[in-house]
């Protein structure tokens, strides 16, 4: 009787369902996962413990914020957090960034480091990018009625970022310049993404 009990609780313990309560570590973000709208800087760190760190992030046009960051030491799961208001009271949404190192993380099945291609399959068809080597250079300005222009379920939005690893041609650089992302230039320079927004949707 003792050794069935004992097999019992053994079961139980390495069931899915009790596996499952462990927070992710890798795969697709959703609006729900690995961070909600309704978290907090102070229901992230119960959650994930050590791994959930508050730091200074980088802002639009140099400026500096105070926000949570889930695994600040790996490169490769790094996730930066925001919030509405500098209490930390309610996220507004989460960064990936390039860290030399592919995410483990995806948004659609786009990631860090994913080519033009990449973006445009995940897209359904060509997009708009900015032009380069300014403070918003690369960002993806119109996704042309394609998916990624749509909300995920749950109402966050989606920003993707690309970045060359040299310098942009001057016909690809510059505020004001729009370019197709099946442009052949834009092709040839073969930028990959850089950065990862999903935007909570306001309360």
């Amino acid at each position: 009787m003792i050794r069935s009990v004992t097999v019992t609780v053994i079961l139980l313990l390495a069931s899915p369902a009790l596996a499952q309560s462990a927070p992710p570590q890798e795969g697709p973000i959703t609006c729900a996962a690995p961070v909600a709208p309704d978290d907090t800087e102070r229901s992230l760190k119960q959650r994930y413990g050590k791994v959930a760190v508050v730091q200074e992030l980088p802002g639009a046009e140099g400026e500096r914020y105070k926000g949570l960051v889930l695994f600040p030491k790996a490169r490769d799961r790094r996730v930066e957090v925001a919030f509405t208001d500098d209490k930390a009271g309610r996220a507004s949404g989460l960064t990936l960034r390039d860290a030399g190192k592919t995410s483990l993380w995806n948004v659609a099945g786009v990631t860090i480091g994913s080519s033009l291609a990449d973006v445009q399959k995940a897209n359904g068809k060509p997009f708009l990018v900015s032009g380069f080597e300014w403070d918003y250079g690369g960002f993806v300005t119109d996704w042309k009625g394609g998916t990624l222009g749509r909300p995920l379920q749950g109402g966050c939005r989606v920003t993707i970022r690309f970045g060359g690893k040299t310098g942009a041609p001057r016909s690809l650089s510059g505020d004001g310049v729009k370019v197709a992302s099946d442009n052949a230039a834009l092709v040839k320079f073969a930028p990959v993404v850089t950065e990862i927004g999903v935007n909570f949707p306001d309360k």
